[in-house]
């Protein structure tokens, strides 16, 4: 109701209250936007960067644009420390009138750049004409730890700004931003976001329907406290079977080597490469794969070619996911894809080298994130207990960290689209997990024709978390979206490519459908395939 009468009669809702915009038309310089009123908010700073800025010196040139810098919710919480939702907004010359909000990642508390696209992207959503906002997500981490930092959990307020609120209040200053600027709000307003920034746009879907047009959400930690059990789980099967450093820790990255993967990838890819009905390197038809590390057992000592007993039985537990006490599932067992010989894979589930030997990627966001139960004494990622550490955290957390609601119906009935999509080696949240959830919401929605109406899920194979990995991780979803949303086309397929093979082009097909070699064209190019069941 409130975004209805921002647009009619410049009213705005800022938090919990609400504002009088200025009259319609008028337009509000970027320096001048340093002394705007507005109830909560405060303007930090504000910049015209011109035309053909580098962000960092490197980069894509960006176009000629306003920067803002904001807080809101500024207070100081109940530990002392100063709180607050800051962002900045970027506000192109050339408008397209569309508003982008980018989510953030990992325990969030710092601001990314507001350009709109990362790697896996084709142009940034700023390049395109869009006004685009980012935030810390209601807290400023330790430098020194910057997307770990779990120490705001002891804040109820700044952990509920975490949690699902600081997407509404950032998006309620950036509309009222764009009205004083350019004299109008947003016609269209869209998500999109991955892993942590997933799960904050499938929290927006859930909470807040009537904000966004268009969500895309990939990656979603959407089962978070779930997920860090899964980490918890991983580490403690891999830890068992890994040697020792001189400190006696044990050193992760040794439990699998990378030749070990490589043997593991081979195996998967011999036995389920072909079923999209060509040999590419990639397993574009995952339902229909089943494997077994157990073939790669040695039959007596170890050696290159094989895997030992106790890899072969780690890896399976690993890839089965946490259970426990009573072999009850904790959280969702993971596809064989031959990107767990990625670097991706590695750098979460087991370091490297160049890290210290307890170091994965995992370990800090598991240890930290497990601090946003809020109840000492912290848990001990390597004494993890599955039954009671496991309760604990779910009981504490999951109610307002997890967006796993699969109600969607005040979405749906606004008109939105969401876009879902995930890599089908992601070693933080599991492919299988997302899956299992799109089935939910469409049961929910009354099935598959009435869910892929306003939602649709895309797998990428060999892909690891949000990008990387020996698979296909660059592809337009931004122009999906607003051809859903703005022309009601919905995406067929949406076209993919990837440095991991240059020069190939393939279609990612909405699950259930996968995509298909069709026989005799080229194989390295998207049009030889289609999606089909």
């Amino acid at each position: 109701m409130c975004e209805k009468l921002m647009v009619l009669a410049g009213i705005v809702c800022l938090g919990s209250g609400i504002v009088r915009a200025q009259s319609m038309g008028e337009r509000v310089t970027c320096q001048a936007l340093q002394k705007i009123e507005i109830p909560g908010l405060l303007v930090l700073s504000t910049e015209d960067v011109a035309e053909g800025t580098r962000l960092n010196g490197n980069g894509v040139a960006m176009p000629a644009h306003c920067l803002l810098h904001g807080e809101v919710n500024k207070h100081t919480g109940a530990n002392g420390k100063s709180y607050g939702d800051t962002f900045e907004l970027r506000m192109p010359t050339d408008w397209n009138g569309r508003l982008l909000f980018q989510g953030g990642g990992g325990l969030d508390g710092i601001v990314q750049p507001a350009v709109g696209g990362n790697g896996t992207f084709d142009r940034p959503a700023l390049l395109r004409g869009y006004a685009v906002v980012s935030t810390d997500g209601g807290h400023a981490a330790d430098p020194k730890a910057p997307l770990i930092d779990g120490s705001f959990g002891s804040d109820r307020d700044a952990l509920a700004d975490y949690e699902y609120r600081s997407t509404q209040l950032v998006m309620d200053a950036a509309k009222e931003i764009l009205v004083r600027h350019y004299g109008q709000a947003p016609k269209r307003s869209y998500f999109r976001g991955c892993s942590n920034g997933g799960r904050e746009g499938l929290m927006a879907v859930q909470r807040y329907p009537q904000y966004f047009d268009g969500v895309i959400a990939g990656a979603p930690a959407f089962h978070l406290t779930r997920a860090m059990i899964a980490e918890a789980w991983s580490t403690m099967q891999f830890s068992a079977i890994a040697p020792q450093n001189a400190q006696g820790q044990p050193a992760l990255r040794k439990a699998l080597s990378d030749s070990d993967l490589q043997l593991v990838a081979h195996g998967v890819l011999a036995k389920c490469d072909a079923l999209d009905g060509v040999k590419d390197d990639l397993i574009s038809n995952p339902p229909a794969c089943n494997y077994d590390p157990a073939e790669l057992q040695c039959a007596g000592e170890k050696t290159g070619n094989c895997l030992s007993a106790a890899q072969v039985t780690a890896l399976k537990k690993v890839m089965g996911g946490p259970v426990d006490s009573h072999g009850k599932a904790l959280y969702s067992d993971w596809p064989y894809d031959s990107g767990i010989a990625g670097a991706g894979w590695r750098a979460w589930i087991l370091g490297s080298d160049t890290m210290p030997s307890i170091n994965t990627l995992i370990f800090p966001p598991a240890i930290n994130g497990m601090a946003l139960a809020g109840q000492p004494p912290p848990i001990d990622i390597f004494h993890f207990d599955f039954d009671r550490d496991a309760a604990r955290l779910n009981n504490v957390a999951a109610a307002n960290l997890n967006s796993d609601s699969t109600n969607l119906a005040a979405f749906r009935k606004r008109g939105g689209k969401l876009i879902l999509y995930t890599g089908m080696s992601d070693p933080v949240f599991s492919a299988n997990d997302l899956i299992r959830y799109y089935k939910d919401v469409t049961a929910a929605a009354g099935g598959e024709k009435q869910t892929i109406e306003f939602a649709r899920l895309f797998l990428l194979p060999g892909v690891n978390h949000c990008g990387g990995g020996p698979g296909l991780d660059s592809f337009d979803s931004l122009t999906a979206i607003e051809k859903w949303v703005e022309e009601d086309v919905p995406p067929g397929h949406i076209i993919a490519k990837g440095n991991a093979f240059p020069g190939r082009t393939r279609p990612l097909c909405p699950y259930p459908l996968t995509p298909h070699y069709n026989g005799w064209g080229n194989p390295e190019n998207a049009a030889s395939f289609a999606c089909g069941k």
